[in-house]
């Protein structure tokens, strides 16, 4: 595959996220987090591309840049390609790839990434939301009791 340096930065990125490994698909290098691919790096009409999932809304609004475009068969589920030549900075690109791999990656590996305090955040906030659910039920308890007496 031409632009091998491209597939080591992609290699550099992906592979230091939690729990990922490249596998060849398709003919061509991809990266997984567990069984799911979240990014890929080939060629495509003789330039070297690499591709990543995007959140609908972020996917339409990047492919303004012609940079950027719908990948073939999946586009329309939030997927892109990039001209890898168009790559001025690796540090724009590493976004966009973790942005993939936090919508394909399972809750509990997302956590591993974020560390121990995300998950510790998220229940507290839960905790709250319960009891603020439990006040408002008491208090409309209260007021049912005293419209009744």
């Amino acid at each position: 595959m031409k632009g091998s340096s491209v597939l080591d930065k992609m290699r550099a990125i992906c592979l230091a996220l939690p729990d990922t490994k490249e596998t060849l698909t398709w003919g061509q290098p991809h990266f997984r987090v567990g069984e799911k691919i979240f990014a890929g790096c080939g060629e495509e009409k003789g330039r070297v591309v690499i591709g990543f999932k995007l959140d609908m809304d972020h996917a339409d609004a990047i492919i303004q840049d012609p940079r950027f475009w719908r990948a073939p068969y999946v586009g329309h589920k939030g997927w892109v390609s990039m001209d890898a030549s168009g790559v001025d900075d690796w540090n724009e690109v590493r976004p966009l790839v973790v942005e993939s791999y936090r919508l394909i990656a399972p809750k509990r590996t997302v956590a591993k990434m974020d560390g121990a305090a995300r998950p510790a955040a998220r229940t507290a906030a839960k905790n709250a939301k319960t009891v603020a659910k439990k006040k408002t039920a008491g208090k409309a308890a209260k007021t049912s009791r005293a419209r009744r007496a």
